[in-house]
C-alpha cells in the first residue's frame, strides 16, 4: 500500500464523515459552525485528492489499485457533498441530478474503455470540471451565493468532458474499426 493509496482511502474515510456532519441536526451548534466544519473537512478531501494524483505521477507510484480507489473516492466525496447540500437545501435538484447522472455514466464508461486497453487521461475540461465542482460545493456549504452562479458553471463543464469521453472513444472504436 503506497502513499496515494492511503490518501485515497483517507478520502473514502472522510465521505461518510463528510455527508454525517452535513446530514445530521447536531443541538446548541451553530449552523455556521458546521459549515465551517464541512468545509474544512471537504478541503483537506480535496487536498488529499491532489496530493495522491501528483506523488503518484511524480514518484511513479500508479498501481491499478490506485485507478480503482481514486476515481471511487472522488465519486463517494463528491456524492456525499451533493446529497448533504440538497439535505440542506442549498443546491439546486436538477443540476445535482445531470451532474451525478454524468459521474456515474463516465465512471462505468471509463470501466469499459479499460476493458478494451484504452486510458483516456482528463482533459483540460476535466479537470477545469473539478475545480468547479469543488469550489461550488464549499461555496454551498459556507452558504455563499457564489456557490449557485459556480455550480451551474460546474455543470456546463461537467457535461462538455463528458462529451469529451464520449468522442474520444467513438474516435478510437471507428480506428480500431478500420
Amino acid at each position: 500500500m503506497n502513499l496515494p493509496n492511503i490518501l485515497a482511502l483517507v478520502r473514502m474515510i472522510l465521505a461518510p464523515l463528510l455527508f454525517f456532519v452535513l446530514s445530521f441536526h447536531f443541538e446548541n451548534v451553530h449552523q455556521s459552525w458546521i459549515n465551517y466544519f464541512a468545509a474544512l473537512i471537504f478541503s483537506l478531501a480535496a487536498l488529499s485528492d491532489f496530493f495522491d494524483g501528483f506523488i503518484a505521477r511524480e514518484w511513479q507510484q500508479t498501481t491499478k489499485l490506485g485507478e480503482i480507489l481514486d476515481p471511487l473516492a472522488d465519486k463517494m466525496l463528491t456524492l456525499a457533498a451533493f446529497l448533504g447540500l440538497l439535505i440542506l437545501a442549498r443546491a439546486n435538484e436538477w443540476v445535482i441530478y445531470l451532474i451525478l447522472v454524468r459521474e456515474f455514466f463516465i465512471t462505468g464508461f471509463r470501466v469499459v474503455m479499460a476493458s478494451e486497453n484504452l486510458k483516456l487521461a482528463a482533459s483540460f475540461a476535466g479537470k477545469l470540471k473539478t475545480a468547479f465542482q469543488m469550489s461550488a460545493i464549499i461555496f454551498l456549504m459556507m452558504d455563499w451565493v457564489l456557490g449557485e452562479i459556480l455550480l451551474h458553471i460546474a455543470l456546463v463543464l461537467t457535461l462538455y468532458s463528458g462529451f469529451e469521453y464520449v468522442y474520444q472513444y467513438a474516435k478510437h472504436a471507428r480506428a480500431k474499426a478500420a
